[in-house]
């Protein structure tokens, strides 16, 4: 089983600094979270199962606009 990715405050200080740490760290973050998702939809099913799937599915939009976002050569939001 793979371990979570814990992300210290170190690390959130660093990405605040150093781009390409903080593409690396939301890529990793997403890709946990799609092997996560995969995992609960081929659980059983049932009502709460659906809704850790729905929001799972909305963090993972937003991480995928965060690292659209910041991709090189993106234009930046004003």
């Amino acid at each position: 089983m793979n371990e979570p990715l814990l992300i210290s405050d170190s690390d959130l200080e660093r990405a605040r600094q150093d781009a390409h740490f903080r593409r690396q760290l939301l890529t990793e973050s997403l890709e946990l979270l799609l092997a996560e998702l995969g995992k609960l939809q081929r659980a059983a099913h049932n009502t709460a199962r659906a809704d850790q799937v729905r929001e799972g599915v909305e963090l993972a939009v937003k991480l995928s606009n965060l690292l659209r976002q910041i991709a090189p050569g993106a234009p930046h939001a004003a």
